[in-house]
């Protein structure tokens, strides 16, 4: 039998580092039975017998979110042989509340001390006997970002899982308090393993309605329980689970007086001089803007750029093509599977790799941004931005790790307990630029506007601008009208990003765009090619003879208003709803990259013989905001769950793009005076409408009645906190 050892701690405490690191490559990622929670399994390095389980972030047990229920579910049922419990030593007060519920439930407990060299920097002490000995656990001191100490903290798991060492939880509470629990566990001794006990009976004083109906008591035993915990409440003069908020708290009071000595007793650390101004109500945003323009700017315009001119013009421009061409010559390759290779296959995916060093200079900015910790004050600065709006900072979670790809930014929605934002969130994510897109925005920008430092930036805002106004809108339908979820989130210290993980996620990353540019990408540029350069009567032809061309061109008409109703660019934008890259490998194989990669520059002329600046900027505001890739529509049928919702969901996009897309291009033409048509008429009108939806007053009553849906479970919700 493996070992099964569970990874617990809050989030933002450093366990996913420590089970990267502990896992390298051997991870898998499901869903927990009947839930749609993420789910990360791995074997232990050198150790096939030795399982890991990275839990869902957590603050505590109680049934309030479903990552909370999947944890203590997986903890009860599936019983792994020990815990190895993250605390994050700069907030020890807030993490040892998950720890003093850990060692309640009879599972071997190790704890990983982590961020303890960020504690010493400070010039904090911390006596780990002493804390051994008051919590009832072994405590190993970790750098999880560093490396350090995460080995011997399994290890130590191991050797208890081994013994089959129980932890035993060494607090008490008050008198009274504890006088209860006694009385209730005398009720339920005989049914509750002796282990889980004490565990229950808390949760039972905490009146856990998933706890009272797993048990099944008989109504006589519930109705002695609730009569001993309503005559507590009123000695206390409070509810039943703030009583035990408050004595997990004094009780974790008493022990860090004992054993945690700061050097700076203001409290007052460097995070929070530099949150002074990073999270300033006035400064908060223009910072994020500059710091979301210089990445771009970094990843685009300069270093990015840079990479990405030698990936095109010598690798796939004087090095692979003239290469691979003289060999196909040598042994005298037939025409049709020479420009197959060269222009289809070559062509297509060369024309989306070529891209692939500006990507992974973003995705080391992010990483950067996201393992140093301001990933988490980004959340917390649009939390105040979009709760005016009706949505919650949780919100902005999924829409951050959508910049790196749609799917998962699609899953990372169901941390959001409102089903209500949950949809809308699912239906704004991808309006944010992910990694796919950064090709189409390279292209454009490139092409039509060298030099430019605007372009790039503003796809990103963009896509904010939507999902806030979404927000504004969909907010005060009926079937989406909710008052935002309350959000709580831990700011980490800031710290300089570890090299080891900020490596391994642009690997992770890079990785799955090389994969899909060998697959998806690879087949579709392919069958471009074949349909671009045969026609019904399988000759073959003329790229405006083609099967692709007589198909684009029947739907071109529709993209016309946009500016672009050539059938090209009709063809590249459906491609687009494969894989977001291949729109660029789309054009590649239309417009010939591989004549064109020769010198790096003929690709942009013949696309701006097709298109105007402003048809451009129509082109590429379309394919950022419109229905996703197919990966991501399927993400979006798992999490809706309802194929009507889905359907909602792809046609609000595509609605949307097509509206702002007509409005600027339209009105483009109309202040370049160009005249008016009818088409300016109707963007006209979708503005006036537009701003309408904006602007008007929701359904009084049930917004009434969904808030106050919705405050009962805030209060409920905070009492745990």
């Amino acid at each position: 039998m493996p070992i099964k050892i569970a990874l617990a701690g809050n989030p933002n405490s450093g366990k996913t580092t420590m089970f990267n690191d502990l896992t390298g490559s051997n991870q898998y990622v499901g869903n927990w039975p009947g839930v749609t929670v993420e789910k990360k399994e791995g074997r232990l390095k050198g150790h096939k017998d030795v399982i890991l389980t990275d839990l869902p972030g957590i603050y505590s047990l109680s049934p309030y979110t479903p990552e909370e229920i999947v944890s203590r579910n997986y903890l009860i049922n599936e019983e792994p042989n020990a815990i190895i419990n993250i605390v994050d030593g700069t907030n020890i007060e807030r993490n040892l509340y998950l720890t003093t519920q850990l060692t309640e439930m009879g599972i071997p407990v190790v704890i990983a001390l982590n961020m303890i060299d960020i504690v010493r920097k400070k010039g904090d002490s911390i006596d780990i006997k002493k804390l051994s000995e008051k919590l009832g656990c072994e405590i190993i001191e970790t750098s999880a970002l560093k490396g350090t100490g995460s080995n011997e903290a399994v290890s130590k798991a191991i050797a208890l899982a081994k013994q089959k060492t129980k932890t035993i939880a060494q607090h008490k509470f008050s008198e009274l308090v504890e006088d209860s629990l006694s009385k209730i566990a005398s009720y339920i001794e005989n049914t509750i393993s002796p282990n889980l006990l004490r565990w229950y009976s808390i949760k039972l004083f905490e009146r856990d309605q998933k706890v009272w109906e797993q048990l099944a008591l008989d109504e006589k035993i519930r109705s002695k329980i609730d009569s001993i915990i309503a005559e507590c409440e009123k000695q206390l003069d409070d509810d039943s689970e703030s009583i035990i908020t408050n004595e997990r708290y004094n009780y974790i009071a008493d022990v860090i007086k004992d054993c945690y000595v700061r050097k700076n007793t203001s409290r007052l650390t460097v995070s929070d001089k530099i949150d002074r101004v990073l999270t300033n109500r006035l400064l908060a945003f223009p910072i994020f803007a500059a710091i979301i323009f210089l990445v771009y700017f970094i990843s685009v315009t300069t270093v990015g750029g840079w990479a990405t001119d030698w990936v095109n013009d010598v690798l796939f421009g004087e090095i692979i093509p003239p290469a691979v061409e003289g060999f196909l010559e040598s042994v005298n390759c037939a025409d049709w599977l020479s420009s197959l290779i060269l222009d289809g296959i070559i062509g297509g995916v060369g024309a989306v790799l070529g891209f692939l060093p500006q990507m992974m200079v973003l995705f080391l900015c992010l990483s950067i941004l996201e393992d140093c910790g301001y990933m988490a004050r980004i959340a917390f600065i649009m939390d105040r931005i979009f709760r005016k709006f009706g949505l919650s900072g949780k919100s902005f979670i999924p829409i951050i790790i959508g910049t790196g790809c749609g799917v998962p930014g699609i899953m990372a929605s169901r941390t959001i307990e409102s089903e209500e934002d949950r949809k809308m969130t699912i239906m704004t994510t991808t309006f944010i630029p992910c990694s796919a897109k950064l090709p189409i925005i390279s292209l454009i920008a490139g092409a039509f506007f060298p030099g430019s430092l605007w372009v790039a930036p503003s796809a990103y805002f963009i896509g904010i601008v939507a999902i806030i106004c979404s927000g504004i809108i969909l907010k005060k339908t009926k079937a989406l009208s909710s008052s935002p979820a309350p959000f709580v989130m831990e700011l980490p210290a800031y710290h300089i990003p570890g090299i080891k993980n900020v490596a391994f996620q642009i690997w992770d990353k890079s990785k799955s765009f090389v994969k899909k540019a060998g697959t998806i990408i690879f087949l579709a540029s392919g069958l471009v090619w074949f349909l671009s350069n045969f026609n019904w009567q399988m000759q073959m032809v003329d790229a405006p003879d083609s099967i692709l061309a007589s198909l684009g061109s029947i739907i071109a008409p529709i993209f016309a208003p946009l500016g672009w109703g050539t059938w090209e660019a009709a063809v590249a934008t459906l491609t687009g709803l494969v894989a977001k890259e291949n729109v660029v490998g789309t054009f590649g194989v239309l417009y010939g990259f591989q004549e064109v990669a020769e010198d790096g520059v003929e690709i942009w002329s013949t696309l701006q013989a097709s298109f105007t600046m402003l048809s451009a900027y129509s082109l590429l505001v379309f394919n950022l905001l419109c229905a996703p890739c197919f990966a991501a529509i399927g993400a979006i049928r798992r999490e809706m769950k309802s194929p009507k919702w889905t359907f909602i969901a792809l046609g609000y996009q595509t609605v949307l793009a097509y509206a702002v897309s007509l409005c600027i291009y339209q009105l483009g033409m109309l202040f370049k005076g160009n005249g008016f048509n009818v088409f300016t008429a109707i963007a006209i009108v979708v503005i006036i409408g537009f701003i309408y939806l904006l602007l008007r007053r929701p359904n009084n009553k049930d917004r009434k009645n969904s808030s106050a849906k919705k405050v009962g479970k805030a209060v409920l919700g905070g009492a745990k906190l």
